[in-house]
């Protein structure tokens, strides 16, 4: 169990311990729209639990920021409570692979976590309203914009903003721990070389006041948004200065001084490898 805080008027946030990931609840005249629905059905029926003593309102949308299991495998809970599923196109594309993949690590990993089971029963329902760049869900007196502001922790990301609220959801996009030098999730599925940028744009929604929710961690707010996207500028730059020095993969982790513990950005570098253009050396003209 868990309660939901009022973050922003209207606006509640609920942390779960499991995997630490927010559970977001925008409510309107109409309605509810819920911004991920937490990492199994098990779970989702608790977080619906707790979801039902703030409001009977009905739940308009449930809304995926990205592919990813912690954030989408309580889709079907959701939708059998009326909830429409939104998701950006990639995202919803991604997610049978995604979770067949999830499925089959958390069985061969079940004594790690008694939970794990709950991931190995759970089956992923893919949201039916998808967009490539931006959506606006209507909740009657107020809206809900969702942007796709480009790649980064995945392909398919979505920042959620409320404008009357001044907050904005960043999903995965940003992410806040205790330990200062954690780093955001950089996934076998990440875009390093991209995520600077994207930030840059989410940063244009985000004004001085504005309520940040993450996907994981407590609300922040805009300096926290505009220090993790400078670091993250670094990981992309350095990662572009070793390959572009020729620098083997296998030795660039160790080859450089990082804004983030090296076990962290194994897949960055990787990713960032491979989707930079190759180096060709030529030999200097005489």
């Amino acid at each position: 169990m868990s309660d939901f805080e009022e973050v922003a008027d209207r606006i509640w946030v609920a942390r779960y311990d499991w995997f630490d990931v927010n559970v977001s609840v925008i409510g309107g005249a109409d309605g509810l729209v819920v911004v991920d629905t937490f990492a199994s059905d098990v779970g989702a029926r608790a977080v619906l639990a707790d979801l039902r003593r703030l409001s009977t309102a009905p739940l308009v949308a449930a809304v995926n920021t990205h592919v990813h299991f912690d954030h989408t495998f309580g889709n079907g809970v959701f939708a059998a409570e009326g909830a429409e599923l939104v998701a950006h196109e990639d995202a919803a594309a991604a997610l049978p692979a995604h979770a067949a993949s999830i499925r089959a690590q958390a069985a061969a990993e079940s004594d790690e976590d008694p939970r794990y089971a709950e991931l190995v029963a759970t089956e992923e329902v893919v949201p039916g309203r998808t967009f490539s760049s931006a959506l606006t869900l209507d909740l009657g007196d107020r809206q809900v914009e969702l942007v796709h502001p480009g790649r980064g922790h995945t392909g398919g990301d979505v920042i959620v903003r409320v404008p009357d609220a001044d907050a904005v959801l960043t999903g995965d996009l940003v992410e806040q721990s205790p330990a200062r030098d954690a780093a955001p999730g950089f996934g076998d599925d990440c875009f390093p070389m991209d995520w600077p940028a994207t930030l840059d744009l989410a940063l244009t929604l985000i004004g001085p006041d504005t309520v940040v929710v993450p996907g994981h961690g407590a609300p922040v707010d805009r300096d926290f948004v505009s220090e993790q996207r400078a670091a993250l500028g670094v990981v992309a730059e350095t990662i572009r200065d070793l390959a572009g020095r020729g620098v083997p993969l296998d030795q660039a982790l160790d080859a450089a001084d990082w804004p983030y513990p090296r076990e962290a950005l194994v897949s960055a570098v990787r990713r960032g490898y491979e989707h930079l253009p190759q180096v060709r050396r030529q030999l200097p003209l005489i």
